[in-house]
């Protein structure tokens, strides 16, 4: 007999080798039938899989990403046995759930295209609705080889010889045999609906240099009314796909000829960005931050001291040579180097800490060109760093500042929905990552305690810490309920070491000060984009590249308009003036489209009363306003705004 603990802290026996739906089933037929997989003593597992020894269990629904994982990695094999009944000699290189759903990688003896999705996913349907049992074997190294060999298979032959022998299992549904580690849903009948979205290219294990295989991307549910309401919500987030908006609202643009991945901000975009700099400023004056800029590349040896170079080097752009036989520059892929060599640049006193130095920092990072998407996954943008340098004893209320500061922006833009995540290093794999176990154990029990005391909700993931150190990285939802990670806060005790970093104590020996790592936004690129597609580009009023649009209803009245312009102008009102030779309805629609918040109409009444026609976004005409009581209405507005968000 073993002895499972529930999450409550009940016990039962059972007999070895009972499955975790055998369990479920003893407590309710109910909780069987909806649990989709098991964390049998902390991982997650098939609900089919044996469990040898003593345990503790939980059981994961459809409600939890665990559930939505395994349901999701189901569908990705149910996809590969409908292209492989469909497509006779494809080859699979990996099929994993993702965030929203799953893909799948095939090399394809002929063409995928989007307009061949529709017969799949009839496939898919008609394979799901045998209610193929998936059914896990362990296999030997020597056997998957010979399986996959004589399937003449390569790309699966190629990541078996990357395991090793006594880690590998096959996982089969239906006709379809596949390499996997799970876990998995019980049967394909659990799958109700399906959706194939869309076709891209990818290279093989992510490298330029390898073939280029389809992607097929999908999503499925177990009730068609989840996919009918997910439709729904896929289409609003085409309106509001922020590469759409940024081109409408003329915000951002990209060029060939400057290059894949590097954004030019345009004329309204640069004051956007400008106004969210100047908020974020604002802030940190009021937290004792320093303001510092530092140069776009710097000495190759700059980030071999800071172990950049061995993490990132491969995946930076490649080194600068100078006429100087042996000096090499790179790109900046980070600013923390180069804020550690002005905190060493003079003495430090414990008097002097904490040192708060940050920088909107513009870093470059290749990105392979399969993986850029707009201003989420470019190859140059600036990040609202900042980099504090504190003493052990003030390392806890440092951090929890930085909450603040990122609670408090988040307040001010309406992102309500989020959860703090706990990044630690992978205890099975220290040697991705510098520093003594100490110093990493110092690290991670900071960051927990800080999210604790302020009362943040968190989720642990192990194996998404930096190289240098743990995080608390911020997954914001969107009004689409799309999970973003945003800001992040980082502990690190390695970097002061590797650049030697100091303070004088007030026992006049030496410490070591403790790195604080910190960005709120993220990237100015990223949060710009996230922002866009959250308010679907109607910002709120203190932020809006333009907060109102004259529109005179012929050109008889354009030098009226010009002086509204002015008079608003001088009120501290962003305005500007649409005086083409159009129709005045084709001209407040063409505006509506633009976001603007406020239309103002004038003609000839206007012009004889000194008076605006207000429209307002969405609403509608509101009526004559003076000039005077329009620029208050604004300024109240603003002020109300600006009194919701609450002290920092």
């Amino acid at each position: 007999m073993i002895k499972i603990t529930f999450p409550d802290g009940s016990q039962r026996e059972f007999e070895k080798g009972t499955t975790a739906y055998q369990v479920a089933e003893s407590i309710s037929p109910r909780l069987a039938a909806d649990s989709l997989a098991a964390a049998v003593n902390g991982t997650t597992v098939d609900m089919t899989r044996p469990i040898e020894e003593d345990a503790t269990i939980k059981f994961y629904k459809w409600d939890d990403a665990e559930g939505k994982h395994a349901f999701w990695h189901t569908s990705s094999h149910l996809l590969a046995e409908a292209l492989e009944a469909l497509y006779p000699g494809i080859k699979f290189g990996i099929g994993p759930a993702i965030e929203n759903g799953f893909y799948y990688d095939v090399d394809s003896p002929v063409p995928i295209t989007e307009s061949d999705l529709p017969a799949i996913e009839k496939k898919m349907q008609e394979l799901a609705r045998n209610k193929e049992q998936v059914v896990r074997t362990e296999v030997s190294k020597a056997d998957a080889l010979k399986t996959f060999t004589e399937k003449n298979d390569q790309y699966k032959v190629e990541l078996i010889r990357d395991l090793e022998d006594g880690t590998i299992s096959f996982y089969t549904n239906g006709a379809f045999t596949d390499l996997c580690r799970g876990p998995h849903i019980p049967n394909t009948g659990l799958i109700k609906a399906v959706k194939l979205t869309s076709v891209a290219g990818a290279y093989w294990r992510g490298n330029e240099k390898n073939k280029m295989l389809t992607r097929v991307y999908g999503i499925s549910f177990p009730k068609k009314s989840m996919l009918d309401e997910y439709l729904v919500l896929l289409e609003e987030a085409k309106k509001r796909d922020h590469r759409k908006l940024g081109k409408d609202l003329e915000l951002f643009m990209f060029s060939q000829r400057v290059g894949q991945g590097l954004p030019m901000w345009l004329p309204k975009g640069a004051e956007l960005r400008d106004r969210l700099e100047r908020f974020l400023r604002q802030i940190q004056k009021q937290y004792g931050y320093s303001q510092v800029i530092t140069p776009h590349i710097g000495n190759k040896d700059l980030y071999v001291t800071s172990g950049h170079y061995a993490k990132y080097g491969k995946d930076s752009f490649q080194p600068i040579h100078t006429p100087y036989e042996g000096e090499e520059y790179l790109l900046k892929p980070m600013n923390c180097p180069h804020h550690c060599e002005i905190y060493r640049s003079k003495p430090r006193s414990y008097k002097d800490l904490p040192v708060r130095l940050a920088e909107f920092g513009t870093v470059y990072r290749y990105e392979q060109s399969g993986e850029l998407h707009g201003l989420t996954r470019v190859r140059g943008f600036t990040q609202d760093d900042a980099h504090l340098f504190v003493r052990p004893d003030q390392l806890l209320e440092e951090f929890e500042k930085v909450i603040d500061i990122v609670l408090y922006i988040f307040r001010t833009l309406k992102f309500d929905q989020f959860t703090a995540q706990v990044s630690l290093r992978d205890p099975n794999n220290k040697e991705k990552y510098i520093g003594t176990d100490e110093n990493w154990e110092k690290a991670e029990s900071a960051i927990i305690k800080a999210a604790a005391d302020k009362g943040l909700k968190t989720t642990v993931v192990t194996g998404e810490a930096a190289f240098y150190g743990p995080k608390l990285d911020f997954m914001v939802k969107d009004a689409l309920g799309r999970n973003w990670q945003l800001g992040t806060i980082q502990v690190d005790y390695n970097l002061p070491e590797r650049f030697d970093l100091t303070y004088k104590g007030a026992d006049d020996k030496l410490h070591r000060p403790i790195m604080i790592h910190r960005a709120p936004f993220g990237s100015m690129e990223r949060f710009v984009a996230v922002l866009l597609e959250h308010t679907a580009g109607k910002f709120p009023l203190w932020l809006a590249p333009d907060q109102a649009v004259v529109l005179p209803i012929s050109e008889k009245y354009n030098d009226y308009a010009a002086e509204v312009v002015e008079y608003l102008t001088q009120h501290d009102v962003r305005v500007q003036m649409d005086d083409r030779n159009e129709k005045i309805g084709r001209k407040i629609r063409d505006n509506e489209l633009k976001r603007i918040p406020f239309l103002l109409i004038v003609g000839e009444k206007e012009q004889n009363e000194r008076t605006v026609s207000l429209r307002v976004q969405g609403e509608g005409d509101k009526g004559s306003m003076t000039l005077d009581e329009f620029c208050n209405h604004v300024a109240d507005l603003v002020k109300e705004e600006t009194a919701s968000r609450g002290k920092i």
